[in-house]
C-alpha cells in the first residue's frame, strides 16, 4: 500500500528502489527515484532494448454518470465522442482564456472514463473538474488506488507477455484493456512517455509485490534495467513529448505548444474562441526543438537570442544521449521559428549556436 505516514508518499515499490541502489528525491509530494545507475545508461537502456519505470505518482480520476460524455467533451480540447471502450486519447484541460490547466490521457472503459493527470498537478485539476461539474457525472479521485508500473523500450512486448497469457502482441498502440498479470486481473494501456512501445500497468496496491516480482523476474531474462525520474524526463525531451510546468502551463495555449493536433475545433469546449482565434491568425510566439553547437548544456530559463535581442527562454533542455549533442525546447517569435532558423542560447558568460529543427529530436523510436 502507499505509505502516506511521512512528509513525503512513499509508493508500494520504494523497498524495492532502495534495493536497487537508487537516489531518492521528494516529486510532486513523492518520494521518488531520480536515478539509479546513471541517466545516460538508463536513457539509452530504454532506447536501446528495455527499462521499468515506477509511475504511481500519477493521478487517476475516475468519471462516470449519464452526462460524463458531454462534461468530459467541454472540459477538454479533443473528440471524447470519437472514442470507443479501449482506446486512449492525449488531450489537455483548456482554461476559458485559452491556456491549458494540464495535459492528460483520457481512457475509453466500458462503463467509465479514466483521466491520467500529472503528480504535480492532482489537487488543482480535481478541484478545477469539480468546479466545472453539471448534470448526472460522478468525479473520483481514485490516484492512491493504484500502483503504476512502465515497462518501455524495444523489447518491452517481450517482457511483458511472459507475464500474462493473453495476446498483447495485438493491443494497438494507445489502447488498453482488463488482463491477467501475474494472476491478478488489472487494467493495462500500451501507452508511454519516451517515444519508445511500451505497456503501463494499473496496479491494486495489494498486488503491487507480486507483480513487481514478476515483471523483474521477466525483465531480467531481457536484460531490463531500472529507470529513474531523470531519464524520464531525458527521453520525453527528445520526442519533444511537453512537460507540464517547464513546456506548457496556464500561460501558454495548445496551438502555441504545438499541440494543435489535440484540439477538436467542431465541439464545443472551454476557452474554443480564444483557442480558434489564435490558431486562425496565427500565434505571436511557438514552441521550437533547437540543436546547440559544441558542449553546452541548456537548462530551463536560459535565454534564447536573435542578435542582441533576447526572444525567449528555453523551457526544457539537456545533453541527448541518444543524439550526442545539446537540445532544448523553447517559445521564440513565429518569425523565428522556421525550420533552420538560427539563433543563441545564453549559457553562463557564452553565446551557443542553436538551430530551429523539425520535431522530434530523435528519429528512431520504436512506439507504433
Amino acid at each position: 500500500m502507499f505509505d502516506t505516514s511521512g512528509k513525503s508518499v512513499k509508493t508500494p515499490f520504494h523497498k524495492y528502489h532502495l534495493q536497487a541502489g537508487a537516489r531518492m528525491v521528494e516529486f510532486a509530494g513523492f518520494e521518488m527515484p531520480i536515478q539509479y545507475t546513471g541517466i545516460t545508461e538508463e536513457h539509452l537502456a530504454v532506447r536501446k532494448n528495455v527499462g521499468l519505470f515506477d509511475l504511481s505518482h500519477m493521478g487517476e480520476f475516475e468519471v462516470v454518470g449519464n452526462d460524463a460524455l458531454t462534461f468530459l467533451e467541454r472540459v477538454t480540447t479533443n473528440s471524447i465522442a470519437a472514442l470507443q471502450p479501449g482506446q486512449i486519447q492525449y488531450s489537455c484541460l483548456p482554461r476559458p482564456d485559452g491556456g491549458i490547466v494540464d495535459d492528460l490521457l483520457v481512457y475509453r472503459l466500458v462503463d467509465r472514463y479514466m483521466l491520467v493527470v500529472n503528480a504535480a498537478n492532482i489537487s488543482k485539476d480535481y478541484d478545477w473538474l469539480q468546479s466545472q461539474l453539471s448534470g448526472d457525472v460522478k468525479l473520483s479521485d481514485r490516484s492512491l488506488e493504484f500502483a503504476l508500473l512502465a515497462i518501455q523500450g524495444p523489447n518491452a512486448e517481450k517482457v511483458t507477455a511472459e507475464i500474462t497469457d493473453s495476446d498483447i502482441a495485438s493491443m494497438p498502440y494507445y489502447s488498453s484493456a482488463i488482463i491477467k498479470i501475474a494472476g491478478n486481473q488489472m487494467l493495462v494501456s500500451r501507452t508511454g512517455y519516451t517515444g519508445e512501445d511500451g505497456f503501463e500497468l494499473y496496479i491494486p496496491p495489494q498486488h503491487a509485490d507480486a507483480t513487481w516480482n514478476a515483471v523483474t523476474e521477466a525483465g531480467n531474462r531481457h536484460g531490463m534495467k531500472f529507470i529513474g525520474l531523470a531519464a524520464r524526463d531525458s527521453l520525453r525531451l527528445e520526442m519533444k513529448m511537453a512537460l507540464y510546468g517547464n513546456d506548457i502551463d496556464e500561460t501558454t495555449t495548445p496551438v502555441e505548444a504545438g499541440l494543435s493536433w489535440i484540439v477538436n475545433f467542431d465541439k464545443d469546449f472551454i476557452g474554443k474562441d480564444v483557442i480558434a482565434k489564435q490558431k486562425a491568425e496565427k500565434p505571436s510566439r511557438r514552441l521550437v526543438c533547437l540543436e546547440l553547437e559544441g558542449r553546452a548544456f541548456p537548462r530551463h530559463g536560459y535565454d534564447i537570442f536573435d542578435g542582441d535581442t533576447v526572444v525567449g527562454k528555453i523551457t526544457s533542455g539537456t545533453f541527448s544521449p541518444s543524439l550526442q549533442k545539446p537540445v532544448a525546447l523553447g517559445y521564440v517569435p513565429r518569425e523565428n521559428a522556421k525550420s533552420g532558423s538560427k539563433l543563441e542560447v545564453a549559457i553562463r558568460n557564452r553565446r551557443f549556436t542553436a538551430t530551429v529543427v523539425k520535431p522530434p529530436f530523435y528519429k528512431d523510436a520504436s512506439h507504433r
